[in-house]
């Protein structure tokens, strides 16, 4: 499968780990994993689901909605089945390059509490590579386009420069909580002021 394919397998996966659903919360529950606006389509999820059942990583159980006195269509559950958890624990090790893309990243980041300290790592190290890579090149673009754009432009500039910046600060607020963890220094996740209440 394409990366973003593996990452929607990822997200339905270990939905399904903690706990079965139908399709309408499942399409509900991976647009929050995936998200900033992106939206995932029916015409999306329903064929990767009908992928995963033709490969046994789901089992479809199909229950009367209100005990079958609506007169209303049934509605199919997806469950996942022992191949599925061994394909989530699978997909939930990787830590290759594909981890730490736009795409795929957030997803991983949702299961880390079901994944092992090392491929955390990995994954937290290389997507702040990737971001430093980033910013390198939207810097150098800013320098050399800064007599060519309007103030538009390089309003757009700045505010994708500071994005990045923000997100590099975050990883390696992360990756010094995976650091301290393992020493036994800290229990819990960092919450940047930005995200307390």
């Amino acid at each position: 499968m394409a990366k973003r394919g593996d990452s929607l397998e990822l997200a339905v996966l270990g939905l399904l780990d903690e706990s079965p659903m139908h399709g309408y919360e499942l399409r509900k529950r991976v647009t929050a994993l995936l998200g900033r606006g992106r939206v995932l389509s029916y015409g999306s999820l329903y064929p990767c689901l009908k992928q995963m059942l033709r490969h046994g990583l789901i089992a479809e159980d199909t229950t009367e909605l209100e005990a079958g006195l609506t007169g209303r269509r049934a509605k199919i559950v997806y469950k996942l089945t022992a191949e599925g958890k061994e394909r989530f624990a699978e997909l939930v090790g990787e830590a290759g390059p594909a981890t730490w893309e736009d795409d795929t990243f957030g997803v991983h980041f949702a299961f880390f509490g079901r994944t092992d300290a090392a491929t955390r790592m990995r994954i937290l190290e290389g997507r702040r590579t990737r971001l430093e890579e980033r910013l390198y090149g939207v810097r150098n673009a800013v320098a050399r386009t800064r007599e060519r754009v309007d103030a538009y432009t390089l309003e757009l500039q700045r505010h994708g420069l500071e994005s990045v910046e923000h997100e590099v600060r975050w990883l390696n607020e992360l990756i010094q909580h995976e650091h301290n963890t393992k020493d036994g220094s800290e229990t819990r996740v960092p919450v940047s002021p930005e995200n307390k209440n």
